[in-house]
């Protein structure tokens, strides 16, 4: 997926997976996934899909801070 936030084109294809998280199993409505990428510029974002009960019913991109991403990693 690619998504361009504020002029800055944020692309999983051409960024570095760091983490995926999946909660729930295939198929659950209420599961979703949640991947951190860093981008060959040093930027960070959220790679966000999941079921129809789920909070991203639609597929999404969220720009993250370094600490904001720092964040993520160490809540497990």
């Amino acid at each position: 997926m690619k998504k361009t936030i504020c002029k800055v084109d944020y692309d999983t294809e051409a960024s570095e997976l760091v983490e995926k998280r999946t909660v729930g199993a295939f198929g659950d409505p209420t599961g979703y996934e949640e991947s951190l990428y860093k981008t060959a510029g040093g930027k960070f974002f959220l790679y966000c899909a999941g079921g129809s009960e789920s909070p991203y019913t639609e597929e999404t991109i969220k720009r993250l801070s370094a600490d904001k991403a720092k964040e993520w990693l160490e809540a497990k």
